[in-house]
């Protein structure tokens, strides 16, 4: 351990970072010792590069750089191979989706040509639910660093440390919304947090370190590592904050001196894609210009961007438009399928839902779910603010022959708040395993703060679909 600490004051930095840059393979001649990475003094810092994989087809795998991860939403959408709802594909919008039936219920979702080589976040229950998944999936737990953006820019640029890897083909992340969403202060880009979530204390005006504008280090990121395309995910809030969203849109092109054709942000709702849940969704894309075909650099930079080359995915349910080809929205009735109530489970996750009791309909969160209806947007809360999945006639509850069968009020669970989410059943949310746990509480943030991974699967989907045509090899059909 002294060596480590040693080597980490000859490089400024701390010695937890050091370990992470071992654990990543960034140091030559490093070898661990009852489970500790020991850095001799002649050890080198290398490149934490990451060599291309072929998958199934025998396509060369995307490699995918992961910032504000969380739990992996976005990511576990990039990655595919999990189970979602059968009501939740539409064969005719995608034919081409390689889908598994599993029953009458569920299907498989194939998985996708992107690998993920990078991920981050400052919380550790958020590093320790992704790994607990992934790495069930073959992905190592050495690739999620758990530090500020701002430290991780910091190492790679003032002290030489190669922190992210080479070899980057798509840079996604989902910059912190809470000062944009209209739920929050709306403080914007004046945000009163740090990059690592604490409270500016001082007086001085709100830096480029503050909370609110981490998207400039996301930028920061993506002009270190060049994808050929990058994806960034924030609330709807900030399309109605001032000038903010053509400020980003600017920002995001100016990497590499204009090196990037960031195409007019849109708003998704998830609803239209399948998730049983009233969520939207502001999404920027940008495209790495001089990776382009002419052809796609034409179409992209096109005030109307034609469709055979529109990096958002189609709309497949009907929800703000109806049409003949689109599926109805999927209910929380279908979504809740198969689960028991909370005493009559062995999924923890299924078991565990806040306690809070009942507070009055002036407050949010005191709600009843229709399970004939969609979902309300899960939020990044606990306890009081999550909705019930019952209350009592009492409190003006709805499912009088449920409350007359013995069930109880309460508010969602764990499990049903991921259900809505789409996370499949097998990504387990409360849990202790070795070092490493989550508690409901956290459980409930990290699925609240987290993209649906069916969302990000349409996302990643139609980029799949379309990236030889983006930027040229071989043809690939359009989806």
């Amino acid at each position: 351990m002294r060596e480590i600490i040693r080597d980490a004051q000859k490089r400024d930095i701390t010695s937890s970072q050091n370990q992470i840059l071992c654990d990543q393979g960034c140091i030559e001649g490093t070898f661990k010792e009852n489970g500790i990475c020991l850095i001799p003094s002649v050890a080198s810092q290398t490149s934490c590069s990451s060599k291309y994989i072929e998958n199934k087809n025998g396509k060369s795998s995307i490699n995918v750089l992961s910032l504000f991860s969380g739990c992996g939403g976005m990511d576990l959408g990039f990655e595919g191979d999990f189970e979602v709802l059968a009501a939740s594909v539409n064969k005719i919008i995608n034919p081409k989706w390689n889908v598994e039936k599993i029953d009458d219920y569920w299907v498989r979702l194939p998985k996708n040509r992107f690998h993920t080589i990078f991920a981050n976040d400052i919380r550790e229950y958020a590093r320790a639910a992704w790994i607990n998944y992934f790495g069930r999936k073959g992905i190592s737990d050495s690739i999620y660093s758990v530090d500020s953006i701002v430290n991780l820019v910091k190492l790679h640029k003032e002290k030489g440390i190669k922190v992210f890897p080479e070899q980057v083909d798509v840079v996604t992340g989902g910059f912190p919304c809470q000062d944009f969403s209209i739920a929050g202060k709306r403080l914007g880009f004046k945000s009163d947090k740090s990059h690592n979530g604490n409270k500016i204390i001082d007086d001085s005006t709100p830096s480029i370190e503050s909370r609110g504008q981490l998207y400039m280090w996301m930028r920061e990121v993506i002009s270190i590592t060049q994808p050929k395309i990058f994806i960034a995910e924030n609330v709807k809030g900030l399309v109605n904050f001032g000038d903010v969203k053509n400020i980003i849109e600017h920002d995001f092109s100016s990497i590499a001196g204009n090196g990037y054709i960031v195409v007019p942000a849109r708003v998704l709702n998830a609803a239209d894609y399948g998730v049983p849940q009233s969520r939207e969704r502001v999404i920027f894309f940008g495209f790495k210009k001089s990776a382009l075909t002419p052809s796609a650099t034409i179409a992209l930079s096109m005030s109307t961007i034609p469709q055979e080359y529109d990096p958002y995915p189609l709309v497949t349910h009907a929800y703000n438009t109806n049409k003949d080809d689109l599926l109805p929205p999927v209910t929380l009735r279908k979504a809740f399928v198969g689960l028991c109530e909370p005493d009559k489970t062995l999924d923890i996750s299924q078991q565990k839902y806040s306690r809070a009791k009942y507070m009055g309909k002036h407050c949010q969160g005191q709600t009843e779910i229709k399970l004939d209806s969609i979902g309300p947007t899960i939020r990044s809360e606990h306890h009081g603010n999550i909705e019930f999945r019952r209350l009592s006639i009492e409190h003006g509850g709805m499912y009088e022959a449920e409350l007359k069968n013995g069930n109880i009020e309460r508010r969602l669970t764990i499990r049903e708040c991921a259900r809505i989410q789409t996370f499949p059943d097998t990504y387990e949310f409360v849990f202790k395993n070795k070092n490493i746990s989550v508690s409901a509480s956290e459980a409930y943030k990290l699925i609240g703060n987290a993209v649906p991974p069916l969302l990000g699967f349409h996302i990643a989907k139609r980029i799949e679909s379309l990236w030889d045509k983006y930027f040229g090899g071989e043809s690939y059909d359009c989806i």
